[in-house]
Formats: C-alpha cells, structure tokens, sequence
C-alpha cells in the first residue's frame, strides 16, 4: 500500500469535495484496503469523456491497492434516477438494462483494470427484499427530508408531478452501500444527496458511514457546459483516434488544465504545476502539452500505433507536410452536377452552416487540398477525393460520391 499521505493528494487531485476527509485520512492509515463503490444505472451505454471522469478516479483508487466495486444499477436503473430532472424519468425494461449493463462492461474495462474490479448488480439483494422489507426501508427517511432534494423541492414547488418510486430511488442507492458495506462512495456532485444517504443508512444498520467523494461534472469541448451527447460538445471513447485526437486539439488552453486533473494519468500532479509554469513563462507552448494529451487519450482507448497514426494525420492537416492519407475517409454523397464549396464544409461538419462558410471563404481561411479557395461559386464534383479545411483546427478528409 503506498504512503497514504500521497494516496490522499492522488485522491483529493481533481475532486470537488470529501466527506468525511479525516475519515478517509483514517482509513488510509490502517493499511487496510478500501472498499470503493460506484454506482452506474445502465441507461446510456455509449459512454464520453465525462463519464470516465469516475471511472479514472476508480483506477486511481486499484493503483493505489485499494478494491474498486463497479455497481450495475439494474433495480435501480429501472426505476429512474430524477436526479437534475423535472419529470419523471420513464422506467427501462429489464431487457434494456440488461443490454446497457452489458455494453457498460465492454466499455469500462479501457480504464478500469479488469482482474481488480468487482461488478455487481444491485439486484442481487433487492430481488430478495420483500415488500415489507422495502418498507422498513422507507420508514427510515422522511418526506421532508426527500424535498430538501432542490430538484424535487423545484417540482413540488412548482406543482409538478413527483411519483412515489422516484423516493425511493435515493434510498435504494443509499442501501446499496449497505449490502456492500462500502468504505469510500464516489460519484458527481450532482448525486450528493444520494451519496449522503448511503452514510445515513449505513450508521442506521450499525456500520461505519462512508466517505463520500463527489468529482465535477467535466465540461466539453465549448468549454462552458457539462459534457453531453445532446449539446454535441463530447468525445465519445469509442470514436476514432483521428476524432479524439482532434477533438482534444481543439479545446482552449485553460481547459485543458482541466482535463489534465480529471483525465490524465500520466501528467502527475507536480508535473502539471510546473508545465504550466513553463507556458506562463513564454518556454512552453500550450500545443505541446495539449498534444500529449491527446495522444494519451488516443492511446487509452484504442492503442499506442492507432494513437500516432492519428496524431501523424493531425500533423499533415494542420502544418501541410505529411501523408494526409493517414485521414480517415468521409464519404459524402452529392447531386450529379456536383457540390459548391460553402455547402461540402457544412456537409463535411466543419462549419455549422453555409452561411458560417461563406464567411470563412471571405475571410481566406478555407483550404482545399492545402490551397487557399475563397470563391463561393468553387464547385467539386463527384470523384473527388482530399482535404477540406476551415482555419488550423478543422479539417475533414472526403470522398465525393455521386447520389
């Protein structure tokens, strides 16, 4: 078991708060390893960057020797989290948990190391309860308590529906840390209610309550809001090297401080300190760093060879030397007569719009084939294979095929 003077700076690094940081402070002393849980409700099993944000702290946790409990919410998910919701969440179908869980566990294990992770479903004791046990288990909450929620407190304010099961959901979050006698509980600062419960339950059953550890929800690539599939600024971890590596170029220089607490794990601590020494000092260009990260995303998702290969392509595009062929293809299917410009960048997903194209066209800052094109009335026609791009950052690699 390493120092735990350093697993607590390890464990503190990125997170938005601990409770009870003595406690954890304590448990670190004994030597003895942790049980640390984390509860996943199967509902979106196509996971992002943001969602390895847990999943990262969890491997932290194995590498400091400690034993990480992946939790399938099955029960769970098919009553719904209302967490951050304004209605009631329409429950999953078993089958549909089931098939999330499943692709769940095909995903984690990209971070999570495999042989030190213990997957549970919360169905293992909850099949079991009787109705007079989920009774019991309710007696010891209150309704007050429940709307000190500020999401149900919103509803209930607001005279908007809130259905009994959806009180139940943090209890039974809550008692799964009581069935698994869980240590430490980690989760987004958006599930402390629900974290807290846990410990509540537990002290009711005569355990000691555990730590809870909330990590920030990370913000996409805008750089403002949470990472999210619906606001398109995510990577998602089964996307293309060339795309995650992309993608990461892409965001602003202080975000990816950001990223390299909640992401990385081969910048330390310390080594980011004085990185970003070296930039504020005019030594280091934030492209570099920048860089490295995105090579170790790559690498974690796909592989070492995959991860050069796109960053090799990510060099030819932006500085113009190079094999652009290293680019993955897009095939993009156009009338007869051909495609205008300003029309293939907005097809291509450069630009959001043609009249953002058009913009850019006026503005120089559109290339083809690495040649400067500003004539809106630039027509290419089927058979067409090559780079379009728009500034530095935003390139595509097409194919031209006649619909």
């Amino acid at each position: 078991m390493s120092d735990h003077l350093h697993a607590i700076d390890l464990i503190a690094r990125g997170a938005d708060e601990i409770l009870k940081r003595e406690d954890l402070e304590a448990r670190l002393a004994t030597g003895r390893p942790l049980r640390v849980k984390a509860g996943f409700d199967p509902t979106a099993p196509d996971l992002h960057l943001g969602h390895t944000v847990l999943l990262n702290k969890m491997r932290q946790f194995q590498d400091l020797g400690h034993q990480v409990i992946f939790l399938i919410g099955d029960f769970t998910g098919m009553i719904g989290d209302p967490t951050g919701k304004n209605a009631t969440r329409k429950p999953l179908t078993r089958e549909d948990v089931l098939a999330n869980a499943e692709t769940y566990a095909e995903q984690v294990f990209k971070v999570l190391d495999k042989s030190r992770t213990e997957v549970r479903f919360n169905s293992e004791w909850f099949g079991r309860m009787t109705a007079a046990d989920m009774i019991r288990l309710a007696a010891q909450h209150t309704v007050a308590r429940m709307l000190e929620r500020d999401d149900f407190a919103k509803r209930y304010a607001a005279q908007q529906s809130i259905a009994i099961h959806e009180f139940l959901y943090p209890l039974v979050q809550g008692y799964d840390s009581v069935a698994l006698e869980a240590d430490v509980e980690l989760g987004g600062t958006d599930q402390k209610f629900n974290l807290l419960m846990g410990r509540g339950l537990q002290e009711a059953h005569g355990q000691k309550p555990q730590v809870v550890l909330t990590m920030p929800l990370l913000e996409g690539l805008d750089g403002v809001n949470k990472m999210s599939k619906s606001l398109g600024n995510y990577i998602g971890i089964a996307e293309p090297a060339i795309d995650i590596v992309n993608k990461t170029m892409k965001i602003g220089d202080e975000l990816m401080w950001r990223w390299i607490d909640l992401l990385s794990f081969e910048i330390g601590i310390d080594e980011a300190v004085r990185l970003r020494a070296d930039i504020g000092a005019g030594a280091l260009n934030p492209r570099d760093v920048k860089l490295r990260l995105a090579r170790e995303l790559a690498t974690r998702f796909h592989d070492a060879a995959s991860a050069e290969t796109a960053i090799a392509g990510w060099h030819a595009a932006v500085t113009g030397q190079g094999d652009t062929s290293l680019l993955p293809l897009q095939d993009i299917v156009v009338p007869a007569e051909g495609i205008r410009i300003a029309a293939l960048l907005t097809a291509a997903g450069i630009t959001p719009s043609n009249s953002e194209a058009n913009r850019k066209l006026k503005e120089r800052a559109v290339k083809v084939e690495g040649a400067v094109v500003e004539d809106a009335g630039t027509l290419l026609s089927p058979g067409f294979e090559g780079v379009v791009q728009v500034g530095k950052r935003n390139f595509a690699r097409v194919r031209l095929v006649s619909g």
